[in-house]
């Protein structure tokens, strides 16, 4: 049985509040975070490492590719995917 904290919903403000408390910025989950501009590599690569360390993951190879971060959404399915939860 899946606990609470692993919904995807629970994944998806996770991720929201750090994006936020970085960019200061509201956004939808939907939004394209890069198209949206002011991001630098730099903030590419903490989110990264916020992700694996949140969630319990490890991101490399394939994974690594711009689609799977350019909206909360497609970071929420790849954490769900490599099988990641909010409680690692």
């Amino acid at each position: 049985m899946t606990a609470p904290t692993d919904r995807p919903t629970d994944i998806q403000s996770a991720i929201l509040a750090f994006i936020e408390a970085r960019t200061r910025t509201s956004l939808e989950p939907d939004v394209d975070i890069f198209a949206a501009g002011g991001l630098s590599s730099l903030f590419a690569m903490e989110l990264v490492v916020h992700l694996e360390k949140t969630f319990g993951i490890s991101i490399g190879g394939t994974d690594m590719r711009l689609e799977n971060f350019r909206t909360v959404d497609s970071m929420v399915q790849l954490v769900t995917r490599l099988g990641g939860s909010i409680d690692a």
